[in-house]
């Protein structure tokens, strides 16, 4: 059984607020701002790949929801990377 999608994003925040809260202790604003950024683009991209686990794990036997569209979620991560 995957992980839920909430235990990863959660996963993820714990593990840049650890690094954000050690930089704030040590005054270093352009590392906070430097996590800050990196936070986003990496729960931007986390969130496009659950989307597309999402759209590929469903089952033969189900119908499919209307839901995130895998191509474009892989448009999407592409555009990212390449920045």
């Amino acid at each position: 059984m995957p992980r839920t999608r909430d235990r990863i994003l959660t996963n993820l925040e714990s593990i840049y607020r650890e690094a954000y809260d050690r930089a704030r202790a040590a005054k270093d604003e352009h590392r906070m701002a430097d996590l800050d950024a990196a936070f986003q683009r990496e729960q931007l991209l986390l969130e496009v790949l659950l989307d597309i686990r999402d759209a590929v794990s469903v089952r033969p036997a189900e119908a499919p929801a209307s839901g995130p569209d895998p191509i474009a979620a892989l448009q999407t991560v592409s555009k990212i990377i390449k920045r």
